[in-house]
């Protein structure tokens, strides 16, 4: 199975980066292909821009990332509750040229933050609205306290029973 995942943050310092790479290493029986949003940069959606210049070509290459993936595992982080910018314009764009953006990919999505809430808000948000674009989400887990959870300078989960929880959830996109 070929799986595209990213952090849904432009962040650097991602902790939803570390997260998502995190999970992919435990799909190593499937070919992982691991994409920074900071590759498909471009300015800020508005129909005056698509009008006058098109759509840029980093969401057409996104797109076509998707749809050369068979399963999608995305890490959403959290701002004031919603999407980051970097995330929101990407989806507008390429929304653009195909509504159905997860082109009904199974989707397994997580989400994590310094706080107990580990980004619910926006994982929320992003399951019940997939289906509006195309998605399948079969499972999704938000890892709360991200620092006291995580080992960052071994790079995984520090905390065997969100450990558990991240492999069942895993399993979902293997079955979908």
């Amino acid at each position: 199975m070929n799986i595209l995942a990213f952090a849904a943050s432009n962040s650097r310092k991602s902790i939803n980066k570390a997260l998502v790479t995190y999970a992919a290493s435990l799909l190593d029986q499937h070919r992982v292909d691991m994409l920074d949003i900071n590759e498909y940069e471009m300015p800020i959606y508005n129909s005056d821009l698509e009008e006058g210049y098109g759509i840029p070509d980093a969401a057409n290459r996104f797109l076509d990332r998707i749809t050369q993936a068979d399963a999608l595992l995305i890490s959403f982080a959290e701002h004031n509750g919603n999407y980051t910018v970097a995330f929101k314009n990407l989806l507008d764009w390429m929304s653009r040229i195909n509504t159905k953006v997860y082109q009904g990919k199974p989707i397994v999505m997580l989400s994590t933050s310094p706080g107990p809430g580990g980004a619910n808000s926006v994982l929320s948000l992003a399951s019940d609205s997939a289906h509006y674009f195309g998605g399948n989400v079969v499972a999704s887990l938000s890892i709360p306290s991200f620092f006291d959870n995580f080992d960052l300078e071994n790079g995984q989960l520090a905390n065997a029973e969100l450990i558990s929880k991240l492999h069942a959830v895993l399993k979902k996109i293997e079955s979908a």
